[in-house]
């Protein structure tokens, strides 16, 4: 028997490659390339607005049903409303008891369109479009300067606040755009920047500067209360982001400071701005003036009683508040609907608040969150300081009402944002999917 034992004779067919010889290393075995990878909307890059446009402008998934229902609920409520307390003032100004409500619907029915096609695109369509948008609006702000509908006040000054589109019955306030813009801005600066906003470079001066130009720009057109909203986002959103808690708070210290050394020598501000400060702090200046929209909106709150005087019942929107279907719509809505409703509305409000808040905090990044918040908190702001005005808490700036008051382009443009919000709560209900 043989000692070793070897394998039985292979014969080789003619057309059976030959066995090649080992050299006594592992052959490596190339991986087959894996498949290609689902095309995202965005490539980073270093410079601002940190993405290139590529591919993915629509995105799936269920947009949140009680932020869209809050949102069509008081767009509802605010259209009802506004007929309610314009129609004396449009029969005796335009002829047509209807003419405020018409233009205010056609709007309405455009921007709920627009805010469903916004909420299909990606989000991050808005962060690569940030430098663009940017340069628009501030364009738009310097333009409105020189180029605006003529209204000036009883002092003197002119605002010039609106652009009038040339060929079509339409003005729009740059201020408007700017609101949301200044929010993106941020928002992709904060996102790109994030590990940097504890510096005071980063975290404080840059953003105090890009808020400053829009504050001033804004201030030059008259426009105290888009200079005071603008600002407002602007710190929101720093305080959001990450900024130095104990900088940003002494910044916002100084910044109180000079508001009060100002207010204490009110003669250096613009001529309006000191007949306000004197129709606040005055209740016996010009009741027939500066004051006579003021007491007839406490007038219309305190008729309103607990329950109201019924829907269209109002006595104060038959000329004694002065354009009811504007600033001072909520003095009205107290009337007709009482304590009772007035809280209701605020509630809605609110939820529709917080529920922005709940889909930033589900937000699939830092720059989708920051655009939620910003937005949110824009919103938030119009309504506790146009109810603080029509109270005569603070003085008359000439806030609007958020989805209330008459504004075409104002409404377009705040649907626009309820859209993108929308968008954003996609991405994060997709994810919560993914999570479960």
């Amino acid at each position: 028997m043989p000692e070793k034992l070897t394998p039985p004779v292979h014969y080789r067919h003619d057309n059976e490659p030959a066995p090649q010889e080992s050299t006594g290393k592992t052959k490596r075995v190339r991986r087959a390339k894996p498949e290609k990878a689902e095309k995202t909307l965005v490539k980073a890059s270093k410079k601002f607005g940190g993405a290139k446009l590529k591919a993915d402008w629509f995105v799936t998934g269920g947009i949140d049903i009680p932020f869209f229902a809050l949102t069509i609920v008081i767009l509802a409520i605010g259209l009802v409303m506004l007929f309610s307390a314009s129609y004396p003032y449009s029969y005796f100004m335009r002829g047509n008891s209807y003419h405020y409500f018409i233009r205010q619907f056609v709007f309405a029915v455009f921007g709920v369109a627009l805010m469903l096609f916004v909420s299909k695109l990606n989000f991050k369509i808005f962060k690569a479009a940030a430098p663009y948008l940017l340069g628009i609006t501030l364009l738009l702000l310097i333009i409105v300067l020189f180029y605006h509908t003529s209204i000036s006040t009883d002092e003197g000054e002119a605002f010039k606040r609106y652009i009038k589109v040339p060929g079509l019955p339409l003005t729009f306030q740059p201020s408007d755009i700017a609101k949301f813009t200044l929010v993106t801005t941020l928002a992709t600066y904060i996102s790109m920047f994030s590990r940097e906003m504890k510096t005071f470079k980063y975290g404080i001066l840059i953003p105090a500067v890009i808020i400053g130009v829009y504050c001033l720009l804004i201030m030059a057109e008259n426009h105290l209360s888009g200079t005071i909203i603008v600002g407002v986002i602007g710190l929101s959103l720093m305080f959001a982001g990450g900024t130095n808690k104990k900088i940003f708070i002494i910044g916002v210290a100084l910044l109180a400071a000079v508001v009060l050394v100002v207010l204490m020598f009110p003669d250096i501000l613009p001529k309006y701005i000191q007949t306000k400060l004197q129709a606040f702090s005055d209740k016996d200046f010009e009741p027939l003036g500066a004051r006579w929209q003021t007491n007839n909106s406490l007038y219309a709150i305190g008729s309103g009683g607990l329950f109201g005087v019924g829907l269209g019942n109002s006595k104060q929107k038959f000329l004694y508040v002065s354009q009811p279907q504007n600033d001072f719509i909520f003095s009205i809505v107290c009337e007709e609907l009482g304590f009772v409703g007035a809280v209701v509305i605020i509630l809605l409000f609110a939820a529709l608040v917080i529920r922005g808040f709940i889909i930033a905090l589900r937000s699939p990044d830092k720059f989708a969150a920051l655009t939620v918040v910003g937005i949110m908190v824009q919103v938030g702001v119009q309504v506790g300081f146009n109810i603080l005005v029509v109270t005569d808490s603070i003085p008359n700036t000439g806030i609007a009402l958020p989805f209330f008051s008459y504004g075409g382009t104002a409404l377009v443009m705040l649907l626009f944002e309820m859209g993108v919000v929308l968008g954003i709560s996609r991405k994060a209900n997709q994810r919560k999917v993914i999570e479960e």
